[in-house]
């Protein structure tokens, strides 16, 4: 394995359920340490992807690594290499943050799971809540101790199955800067979503998942120019909801939005 192989890679990737064809030839590759987004509508077949890479199902035809690791042959390796956290947050409720970090630290046999769960509260600025019970924490809360608990080991690549459904605007916000902050660190990010303003956002590169297929794959400005020129057009910009959602609550500002020009895309 190099270090400059990328962290992930596959190649004519299909699957079929009960003649249905989910997948139908995907190719891709994750550089290390990106975030790389998988964009598409719900049953494009994103998570038969994450489910492949991760060694909880097989592919019927084609090829695909972690790591360096092929997912079916070295399926240890891979499964020592990954992390996954699901479209839901899988926390016990009855214990509290701290100890949802410390078991998982345990189960791995980790030395000092006490100061590894410290760290981690540190880390996704929990420290305050680590003693509460998880049943008590918002839904930003819990995804990003969902996330912690995920990091528990250093796997070098997270995949991120669609991690902000359900969650509101700040609790969405709080998800992304976690998202961030991994990737910062070193972490290699795959993420599933059909939210096109979080692949914006937060990926390094965005491939674009249609009936089975991977349509386009690029940078944001990659993408951009599959379009016409933009024509510039000057017009009054109104705050969103999102904007004044987090204005009244103290998330955000969008005090002079409602009466800023500026340039608009189109």
């Amino acid at each position: 394995m190099t270090t400059h192989a990328p962290a992930i890679r596959v190649a004519a990737l299909a699957k079929s359920y009960k003649g249905l064809q989910v997948l139908r030839g995907v190719d891709f590759d994750v550089a290390r340490g990106s975030i790389f987004a998988l964009l598409g509508s719900n049953g494009a077949g994103k998570t038969t992807i994450v489910r492949i890479l991760s060694t909880l199902l097989a592919a019927d035809a084609g090829t695909a690594a972690v790591n360096g690791f092929d997912v079916s042959t070295q399926a240890p390796e891979v499964r020592e290499s990954i992390s996954l956290t699901g479209q839901f947050a899988a926390v016990d409720e009855v214990l509290s943050g701290r100890e949802n970090l410390a078991l998982v630290a345990r189960l791995r046999h980790l030395k000092d799971p006490g100061g590894i769960a410290d760290d981690l509260l540190r880390r996704f600025a929990l420290t305050d809540a680590g003693a509460r019970k998880a049943a008590t924490y918002s839904g930003g809360m819990r995804r990003r101790l969902d996330i912690a608990m995920s990091l528990i080991g250093h796997p070098p690549v997270i995949f991120l199955d669609e991690p902000t459904t359900g969650l509101d605007p700040e609790a969405r916000l709080e998800v992304w800067r976690a998202i961030r902050q991994l990737a910062a660190q070193g972490t290699t990010v795959l993420l599933t979503t059909q939210y096109l303003d979080e692949a914006e956002q937060l990926a390094d590169r965005i491939a674009v998942l249609h009936d089975g297929r991977i349509i386009a794959d690029g940078t944001l400005a990659d993408l951009r120019k599959l379009l016409p020129p933009a024509r510039i057009e000057y017009v009054e910009k109104q705050p969103t909801l999102e904007d004044v959602f987090l204005a009244i609550i103290g998330g955000g500002s969008a005090g002079a939005a409602a009466d800023r020009s500026t340039r608009k895309e189109s």
